[in-house]
């Protein structure tokens, strides 16, 4: 977290170009978004007992149990992205790799929006990223895959979110104060689907469907000497603190 934050605060919406960041997370963590309460929503001593680390996002939403997943993030200027209608169709934009990523799979995904019943109640809030369901939440044969938040500061536009490569929801049910089985109903990973890639061979697909969708050529680079320090100082004196990560103080 503390390296997304970190490629954030480098970006220069005038003369950064976009950054796409592909990672994954060992051990196991949980991360709550940006304005959860840790205590009202987690079994915090289980956590501690079992030693799951508990992180906080600088994204919004609902906790996140991170485990055999792909993770994605892109840091982006408003201007540098196709035209949207509004902030909310601009996410649908940017997820748009997302779904061109899962028909190379052979899966058939679908934004709830166009695919849920009329009458379907969308944008409900839930403490579990994984039991809500947004408009531009993606759904294969109508159950949740992965989960996606987005964050607009100084005129530029944040998202990461979650590919789960095997379906880990469970276990981190296990973690929440509530753990009603209905929070996980409903979500799917690739493996329930019937994709049993290796990680490379998913990354590879993930590479070709944003190159696909966005028509941009990408070239693989590591970190810069600038963005290594200001994500070593923000694990110090952020993320690595509960005052940060528990208490959500010091943005």
């Amino acid at each position: 977290m503390a390296v997304d934050e970190a490629l954030l605060r480098s970006f220069d919406p005038a003369t950064s170009l976009p950054v796409l960041r592909l990672y994954g997370w060992e051990p196991p963590a949980m991360s709550l978004g940006r304005f959860q309460r840790a205590d009202g929503v987690l079994d915090l001593e289980r956590c501690r007992v079992d030693g799951l680390a508990v992180v906080r996002r600088v994204t919004g939403g609902g906790v996140i149990y991170h485990a055999d997943e792909l993770t994605y993030s892109l840091v982006c200027a408003p201007g540098q992205i196709p035209p949207a209608a509004s902030l909310k169709d601009s996410f649908r934009v940017l997820t748009g790799f997302l779904l061109a990523f899962y028909r190379r799979l052979g899966l058939e995904p679908a934004y709830a929006l166009d695919v849920v019943a009329d009458g379907t109640l969308l944008g409900e809030r839930t403490h579990f990223c994984f039991a809500g369901r947004e408009s531009f939440d993606i759904l294969v044969d109508g159950s949740k895959i992965g989960g996606n938040a987005q964050r607009r500061p100084r005129g530029v536009i944040f998202q990461h979110g979650s590919i789960p490569i095997l379906n880990r929801a469970g276990a981190g049910l296990a973690y929440m104060r509530e753990r009603s089985p209905r929070l996980v109903h409903g979500v799917v990973s690739l493996a329930d689907c019937g994709v049993c890639a290796a990680r490379e061979q998913l990354q590879a697909e993930l590479v070709a469907a944003f190159r696909e969708c966005f028509n941009v050529e990408l070239r693989e680079e590591p970190l810069s000497a600038a963005e290594q320090e200001s994500a070593k100082a923000l694990v110090t004196k952020k993320y690595s603190t509960d005052l940060w990560n528990l208490e959500g103080v010091g943005e």
